[in-house]
């Protein structure tokens, strides 16, 4: 990592006391600080921070528990605070490769890419093994995370080993990220509207094997309410707060004619259903054309957004 900028490993740090030390010792030599963040975490945690011999490292206590996005809150401040140019977030449980930082870092160096991301599911052959149920879920999660946070060619949306522009954090709001395990969704959304320019990055979970603690399926529909939320935030501020373009033509006529079109279907189905007297062809076309019309103004307005990605002008 020859002159690469000034980096930070943020480590939010939560009931890790077994993994801790092995973490911090992986942490490639040339990384300027490491600020862990002690959650309020119950075991012996600061015990064993405490004879850790780094003097790259920082720590933080939180006198109550905030949550992952707390934690990482926090560490974002201080690393800010301590001049770092590019953040990595590295958790504290063993099952990310800190000697994979340079990966996540040299993207950023060049210029290629303001915010990287890994990507486990990358190899195929990971995917193969998933169960069926699994890659459903992993599937549904990244289409609605693209919708809400507008990144369309990312996978792995869960994936918490992370790297970030300093300079991409401070235009970054940071009270609008998840203090849970919503975190890596909300710091996506987040960074769209800095127009950070994100990067894959492939990668092997160091777990191997193990079952891990987030289940796609149940994040689908945990957080699927909240995704559809940030879905209409984020085309709210983009193409109707912050700027009025084209797609904003798309949606505004779309919208309505989809709506028309269906609602004035239902009500002639209904009427016929009752009645048992057939809808005129006149009738029905009324209702389909709008719909028809209105679908194709919505699919165009998608095509120009997944075109509006935040990337590198060449």
């Amino acid at each position: 990592m020859a002159s690469q900028p000034s980096v930070a490993v943020v480590i939010p740090a939560f009931r890790v006391a077994p993994t801790i030390a092995g973490v911090l010792a992986r942490i490639p030599a040339d990384v300027g600080a490491i600020v862990v963040v002690d959650d309020a975490s119950p075991d012996n945690l600061q015990e064993v921070l405490a004879g850790v011999r780094d003097r790259r490292v920082v720590v933080i206590r939180h006198d109550t528990n905030r949550g992952v996005g707390g934690a990482m809150k926090t560490g974002f401040r201080k690393a800010l605070e301590l001049g770092a140019e590019v953040i990595v977030k590295v958790d504290g449980d063993g099952q990310m490769d800190p000697g994979l930082v340079h990966w996540f870092v040299d993207p950023i160096a060049s210029g290629d890419a303001d915010f990287t991301k890994g990507n486990r599911f990358d190899d195929l052959s990971v995917i193969r093994q998933m169960p069926l149920v699994r890659r459903a879920g992993n599937l549904g999660l990244s289409f609605l995370v693209k919708l809400a946070s507008g990144y369309w060619g990312l996978f792995d949306p869960c994936n918490g080993f992370i790297a970030i522009r300093a300079a991409v954090v401070r235009k970054m709001n940071l009270d609008r990220l998840s203090d849970r395990y919503f975190l890596e969704i909300s710091l996506l959304c987040e960074a769209y509207f800095a127009r950070a320019v994100l990067a894959d990055i492939p990668m092997q979970p160091v777990y191997a094997g193990a079952t891990s603690s987030l289940n796609p399926l149940g994040s689908f529909f945990s957080f699927a309410p909240r995704l559809v939320q940030r879905s209409f935030y984020r085309v709210f501020m983009s193409y109707f707060m912050r700027d009025f373009n084209v797609v904003s033509v798309f949606l505004t006529a779309g919208i309505p004619l989809v709506v028309f079109g269906a609602v004035w279907s239902a009500y002639h189905w209904m009427h016929t259903y009752q009645t048992n007297i057939p809808a005129t062809t006149g009738t029905v076309m009324v209702g389909m054309l709008p719909i028809v019309l209105g679908f194709q103004l919505l699919l165009e307005a998608l095509v120009l957004d997944v075109g509006n990605e935040p990337k590198r002008s060449r």
